[in-house]
């Protein structure tokens, strides 16, 4: 019998992803949570054989789940199952410590597959990402050591505006969200490439040829 525990925000998920995995007879439900921080709980307590999570939660992000979840409880397996198709996130999901990762729109039994092929102690990858990660791998020094292959599509698109030198005001404008929201967006950048202002965000742009 192979024990399983659903991580994810929406309630209709979890039920859909219930009633599909109680169709296959070999397949225990173990347990469920909404957000992250119950998750991990429940988790490193009854140590399911494989966790199904989602990477946007409350209280604790998938990433951070399933880090904490590698680190703690080594013997679950992790299935990453979002609507993120964004290739950062199938890379730092993998590097965080997930065995697995498939989209929301991947059919039922490809869905069977991973968790009986991660009950295995094998990796199972949608054919989006795997093709990711051979991508990657074939320069991995690239791969995992580039900061900027950290940041989301909205992060460069706001990266590229920044150092254009359009201001806040403009960016959002230009790209119908709150100013408030560019300069969130603004900081997770300067974090992840770690400087501290515009000019060095420029200064790390022309280092890295990132200039248009």
């Amino acid at each position: 019998m192979i024990t399983v525990y659903l991580a994810d925000d929406h309630n209709i998920v979890r039920q859909g992803l219930v009633s599909l995995l109680k169709s296959y007879a070999n397949c225990q439900i173990v347990g469920e949570a909404a957000d992250g921080l119950k998750a991990l709980k429940d988790i490193v307590e009854l140590k399911p054989d494989v966790a199904i999570v989602d990477i946007t939660m409350p209280k604790m992000n998938g990433m951070e789940l399933v880090k904490q979840v590698h680190t703690k409880c080594p013997e679950t397996k992790l299935l990453v199952l979002t609507m993120h198709e964004e290739e950062e996130y199938v890379i730092h999901m993998v590097k965080a410590g997930a065995s697995g990762y498939l989209l929301k729109d991947s059919a039922g039994e490809e869905l069977i597959d991973a968790v009986k092929t991660l009950a295995q102690g094998k990796s199972y990858f949608s054919q989006y990402a795997a093709q990711v990660l051979a991508s990657q791998y074939s320069n991995p020094q690239q791969a995992w050591d580039d900061p900027y292959k950290g940041l989301t599509k909205r992060e460069r698109q706001i990266f590229h505006l920044v150092i254009d030198g359009i201001t806040t005001k403009k960016i959002a404008e230009m790209l119908y969200i709150s100013a408030k929201t560019v300069e969130n967006h603004r900081g997770k950048i300067l974090d992840k490439l770690k400087v501290s202002n515009t000019a060095e965000l420029v200064k790390y742009a022309a280092k890295n040829n990132l200039l248009i």
